[in-house]
């Protein structure tokens, strides 16, 4: 069902993440640490990407897929002397709690949901590294231990985490000026990131959305659903594609796509950028490509579709 129409991101917000930093408090995502010695070995065969390769003070992204590739959950995997930290979208935390609680047995492997122990809080623009004592390196999914806990390199800035009882502490410490979160979704909107309950669903194959680069190995063992994903990158051609999309009007999320009479597909994540206007997500079918434009909802707004990140 369509949500609501977005309102338009506060500038003062979006201008603090795009050219200073900004506090957004994660810590609603979902979060499991795994440990035991057989804890990399299990994971590897779960979940997309290549998490054996992994050394201490790295991370990858990845996907936990059904046996037919289609996503169930996508998650962050960071690797520590003796655990692996991974945190998900709240929605995806079942599923992955799953896995391992049923395909574990008999391994050793032990796993805690820390997802109310530990504090996610994201440094969100370019002065991100300013304020802290220390830095991971600029690649992705990185992360060195500092002052305030586990700092974490991300797309846009920084992740800091943290025991719960000590986030409170850490926000004064930092001094930085916390933003909502419709002002740090406009900025995954722009950077053309898609999200999971959004773009990402039980029928979304990594390919679809652009995953492949970001979350999938092809030279790593077996796992759930490689058979398709694999399959598709070699041999076949998606029918959908993750597309931004440029909206004479704001619009919901859930909204059909049409181009002509067809539907295309519907509305993902939706905002209004102070930079951009009225833009959104979607995974689009193949008959539509950037620069065609499209009808959106039952008003019939006028949309064209662009290739991302938005520029």
């Amino acid at each position: 069902m369509p949500t609501a129409r977005p309102t338009a991101v506060p500038s003062s917000d979006h201008e603090l993440l795009r050219r200073e930093v900004g506090l957004v408090d994660r810590s609603e995502r979902g979060k499991l640490r795994l440990t035991g010695a057989e804890a990399a070995e299990f994971l590897q065969g779960q979940v997309s990407n290549d998490v054996e390769a992994l050394a201490v003070g790295e991370g990858c992204y990845a996907t936990l897929l059904d046996p037919k590739g289609r996503i169930r959950a996508d998650l962050r995997v960071l690797r520590g002397p003796d655990w692996l930290r991974l945190d998900t979208e709240s929605a995806g935390l079942g599923p992955l709690s799953q896995t391992v609680r049923m395909y574990s047995i008999g391994r050793d492997v032990r796993s805690e949901d820390e997802t109310k122990a530990m504090a996610i809080l994201s440094l969100v623009g370019p002065a991100a590294r300013e304020v802290l004592d220390t830095s991971p390196a600029e690649r992705e999914h990185t992360w060195v231990e500092g002052e305030h806990g586990i700092y974490v390199a991300t797309d846009v800035g920084v992740d800091v985490l943290c025991p719960s009882t000590a986030a409170a502490a850490v926000r004064t410490a930092l001094g930085v000026p916390e933003v909502g979160a419709e002002a740090a979704e406009c900025v995954r909107i722009e950077s053309g990131r898609p999200r999971l309950g959004l773009e990402l669903d039980g029928s979304t194959i990594p390919q679809e959305a652009g995953l492949n680069e970001r979350a999938v190995s092809f030279t790593k063992g077996c796992y759930v659903g490689q058979e398709t994903v694999a399959r598709l990158h070699y041999k076949g051609r998606p029918n959908r594609h993750l597309r931004g999309l440029r909206l004479s009007e704001p619009a919901r999320s859930g909204e059909p796509i049409r181009l002509e009479e067809k539907e295309l597909g519907r509305l993902g994540s939706t905002c209004v950028s102070p930079e951009h206007g009225p833009i959104a997500l979607a995974l689009v079918r193949r008959e539509a490509d950037p620069g065609d434009h499209v009808t959106v909802g039952e008003r019939g707004l006028g949309a064209e579709v662009v290739a991302l990140p938005f520029a």
